[in-house]
């Protein structure tokens, strides 16, 4: 289906329509072809988190040498469970440093079983449990290989910010429109949906052993490492082995197959609560189904702690 439409998720309470989030969507077939567009799919967008691929085969390509589920966790939004700290720890230990180091705002983990024993061990938000410190790990790890300096690595300028856009402009297959600051800190890229779509294929086609290879492959391989054990991108990934799901801030999400299948999806008022029924819409335009599908498919809206209403797509 191609249509200029943006697509309609409905907020249902008690019966009545509450609110709505408009989505775009563009999905493609495995031979890059679109086969549903919805919205405003040529505008520049901000993937977000779901850049952090290309950011990781960026520093790849510049010599980091991670491998398995630290190079998972080096494309991470993590929920700070004990297994994604002590990643982080490692790849720090490895460069020779310490959380010290890092740049990205302190957090609380992301994750409710591991916020809470921190809580009750009497700690706070540090660096290290902030959601993308798998990423800022890397970039330390990959200026220490490359004697880069440590201090201004989020600087635009920097030579491992430099690779990354680079790498980032090859890959989507066009020139970065813009520069911007993520929350994390780190620069952000702005670039088409086709863009995303492009760099994630080229992820998956790529010949064993290669760079972009070596990413798909760790995604693919320890996908608990990319998010965390209880996001619904988690749940995607082991529903359908071969599927590559990140996604990003603001509703943003991106997925691609072992096959080439691929969409990208953004809510544009970046409602994640809608995110779930629209990437669903995307896989389903492609042929995937699974009970994960009908689970995600709708959300459910409580009213003093039981269902009466649900988020669905209109």
């Amino acid at each position: 289906m191609l249509s200029a439409e943006s697509l309609v998720v409905e907020v249902v309470r008690s019966g009545f329509v509450e609110s709505v989030h408009r989505a775009r969507m563009l999905v493609v077939d495995a031979g890059g072809a679109p086969v549903r567009v919805h919205g405003a799919v040529d505008a520049l967008v901000s993937p977000r988190s779901s850049m952090k691929p290309f950011q990781a085969l960026g520093m790849v390509r510049a010599g980091l040498a991670l491998e398995g589920e630290l190079l998972a966790l080096s494309c991470a939004s993590h929920m700070g469970e004990p297994f994604h700290v002590a990643g982080v720890q490692k790849i720090l230990i490895g460069a020779g440093l310490d959380e010290s180091a890092l740049r990205c705002p302190e957090d609380l983990p992301g994750d409710v079983a591991s916020r809470e024993k921190v809580l009750r061990s009497g700690g706070g938000p540090s660096r290290i449990s902030m959601n993308c410190s798998g990423k800022h790990s890397a970039m330390l790890a990959t200026c220490v290989i490359n004697d880069w300096p440590l201090e201004t690595y989020l600087e635009p300028a920097h030579p491992l910010q430099r690779v990354i856009r680079d790498t980032a402009g090859e890959l989507t297959g066009e020139r970065v429109a813009a520069t911007g600051v993520d929350g994390c800190g780190a620069p952000l890229l702005f670039v088409s949906m086709m863009g995303v779509i492009r760099a994630f294929r080229a992820l998956v086609r790529a010949e064993p052993g290669t760079p972009e290879r070596r990413i798909a492959d760790a995604f693919l391989t320890h996908p608990e490492w990319t998010c965390g054990t209880t996001r619904p991108e988690v749940r995607l990934m082991r529903a359908f082995p071969g599927l590559m799901v990140k996604s990003g801030a603001e509703a943003f999400n991106a997925f691609v197959f072992a096959d080439g299948r691929a969409g990208v999806v953004k809510i544009e008022d970046g409602g994640n609560r809608a995110q779930a029924p629209v990437t669903v819409a995307a896989l389903r335009a492609l042929g995937f189904e699974a009970g994960e599908l009908d689970d995600l498919a709708t959300g459910v809206l409580l009213g003093g702690g039981r269902p009466v209403g649900e988020i669905r797509l209109r």
